[in-house]
């Protein structure tokens, strides 16, 4: 392989690499995987709070989720400031 093949091909492969952190970012911050967590928790409490007997599961299974799906949104400032001090 010439020194040229083997550039290119270097950079086809970081090329490739970048692409996929762009991806894994893109998913990170989306609102299909906040959503999906969202969900998921209050489906994996709601069973929880039924195992347990409680009165009011729907309900009650409410608060986590909640929790998560607001932290999300509020935490946005913190980053930047952290992203800035970086």
């Amino acid at each position: 392989m010439t020194s040229e093949d083997d550039i290119v091909t270097r950079v086809e492969a970081i090329e490739r690499r970048n692409a996929n952190v762009t991806l894994d970012k893109a998913w990170e911050t989306s609102w299909t995987r906040k959503l999906g967590i969202t969900i998921l928790t209050y489906l994996v409490v709601l069973a929880y709070l039924f195992w347990i007997g409680n009165e009011n599961p729907w309900v009650n299974a409410i608060v986590p989720p909640v929790g998560f799906f607001l932290s999300t949104l509020a935490l946005g400032w913190l980053r930047r400031i952290w992203q800035r001090k970086r």
